[in-house]
């Protein structure tokens, strides 16, 4: 992939500024995950992999929103080979220097890809940022063949009244133009989205104190929800 004709004036995006259009914010993003936010990441893949697994007909995957692409590197330690796409030319810049794969840097809303050329497609904290999200979901249930799995921020979260609150202090740009969802939202959104079509919907949520006696549950409350869509009717 080349991205050298794309400047470093580039802000915006959907009409909005965006945090992954700012160096200052891509270029430590993944430190981030290295430190205080580990864990969770831990979990989170627990709970992806759990989901996707559960239909062995994907075998490839298409990740849009990719950034530098920390979960398009771990896809193949559970089998699936996988694709990484994002808008952001300074994510991906990052992410061709650490991931052996292909990656393409496209807008979710208009997919550069044949129907059905990946078994399955992957939004991962990345949906959030969609103002058209009915869109994005008709365009990854044309790419992507047996279903879409998503990893969300929930909204039914102590962080997210936390992140509120910094930005009115002029804090956390990471979320300002985020739209937080709860399993039972995302839903609505897909039921939308894929009027006429059979699928399956399955989901559970990690993101849970350390101390609280379990790490991932099936009540719509906790940091993070992973919500799988299967595909019933190919």
């Amino acid at each position: 992939m080349d991205i050298q004709h794309f400047t470093t004036d580039l802000t915006n995006w959907q009409g909005r500024k965006e945090w992954f259009f700012n160096r200052e914010h891509t270029d430590t993003y993944e430190q981030w995950y290295e430190g205080r936010y580990k864990r969770a990441e831990i979990w989170q893949k627990k709970v992806i992999g759990g989901l996707i697994k559960k239909d062995n007909r994907v075998k490839t995957l298409l990740e849009f929103g990719c950034g530098t692409t920390r979960f398009t590197r771990w896809w193949h330690q559970i089998g699936i080979e996988a694709t990484g796409g994002d808008i952001s030319p300074f994510m991906l810049g990052q992410g061709v220097h650490l991931f052996d794969g292909n990656l393409v840097l496209a807008d979710s809303h208009h997919m550069p890809f044949k129907d059905h050329t990946f078994d399955a497609l992957a939004f991962i904290t990345t949906f959030e940022y969609y103002r058209d999200p009915v869109k994005v979901i008709r365009e990854a249930a044309r790419v992507g063949k047996y279903g879409i799995v998503f990893g969300m921020m929930n909204r039914n979260s102590t962080k997210v009244v936390r992140r509120r609150v910094q930005q009115l202090f002029g804090k956390n740009p990471f979320y300002i133009t985020a739209t937080f969802y709860t399993p039972a939202a995302l839903s609505a959104v897909i039921r939308e989205a894929l009027q006429g079509r059979d699928y399956s919907i399955e989901w559970t949520c990690t993101g849970l104190p350390a101390w609280f006696p379990v790490q991932q549950w099936g009540v719509p409350y906790g940091d993070f929800f992973g919500l799988h869509v299967q595909f019933n009717d190919v």
